[in-house]
């Protein structure tokens, strides 16, 4: 089954055309990065696939409906958080957000929403598959950079979703940490699909399956597809190479 369906979808913000005839197809258990240079469409994508945006013409299908009515099977972690790091509340408090889908977020806080023990299951849960239970009581500023990262995706598969988008999960994380997100998301592929928007062509592909490049336009490649041709093909500079670090 299609998970998400693209099909000759054009969107615009003003008269600034950002994606353009795009038509494209992740199934189910698929594992799909998004690359391409900056302002080339790779976040609004994630923003159409959510229903945030509507398209200016085609069509966007989530699970072979309108995404707004399929939100509660997404899980999604977004490129930046405005966060103060000195806010005392725990690791496990951040994940337990996750477990609030219904209803605008801020209002369920307000009228006095309780966590049930199936929420502070799930937690734990998330927690473990994302090798921080040992962090459940750490104050969240006080994880490192990877590990704050860890814990909001840990928020999103609290409610065990179908999907998982993610963007730009590896910005600002050290190569160490970066080794442990891939290992996991790769655990996690087994039972979610799995969309992750990245710059990191090297981390892209040890990860991932296929890859959407997007530039106004859309092209799907496998990763074993990206070379020098495809990748100045998608940032239309000819000064594009690919680096390999393993010298076999």
């Amino acid at each position: 089954m299609s998970v998400v369906q693209f099909k000759s979808v054009t969107f615009s913000y003003s008269d600034s055309v950002v994606l353009q005839d795009a038509t494209f197809f992740v199934e189910s258990g698929d594992f799909v990065s998004i690359v391409g240079p900056n302002g080339g469409g790779k976040t609004t994508l994630l923003k159409l696939i959510l229903g945030i945006l509507e398209p200016n013409s085609g069509a966007v299908k989530l699970f072979n409906c309108d995404p707004k009515s399929t939100v509660s099977r997404v899980g999604y972690t977004p490129q930046q958080m405005s966060v103060d790091l000195k806010f005392p509340i725990s690791t496990i408090d951040v994940v337990l957000m996750g477990c609030i889908r219904c209803g605008d977020f801020l209002s369920n806080l307000l009228s006095g929403y309780r966590y049930s023990k199936s929420d502070r299951i799930a937690a734990i849960n998330a927690l473990q598959k994302m090798k921080l239970e040992n962090f459940a009581k750490t104050p969240f500023g006080n994880l490192s950079g990877g590990q704050r990262q860890r814990a909001l995706i840990a928020r999103a598969i609290c409610g065990n979703p179908e999907l998982l988008l993610l963007d730009e999960p590896t910005n600002n994380i050290d190569a160490s940490s970066e080794k442990i997100l891939c290992e996991i998301l790769t655990e996690l592929n087994k039972t979610m699909t799995i969309i992750m928007v990245s710059h990191d062509v090297r981390f892209v592909s040890q990860c991932v399956k296929n890859v959407i490049c997007v530039n106004k336009t859309v092209a799907t490649h496998q990763t074993s597809e990206l070379n020098e041709k495809t990748l100045h093909q998608l940032y239309r500079h000819s000064g594009v190479r690919i680096v390999l670090h393993d010298h076999r």
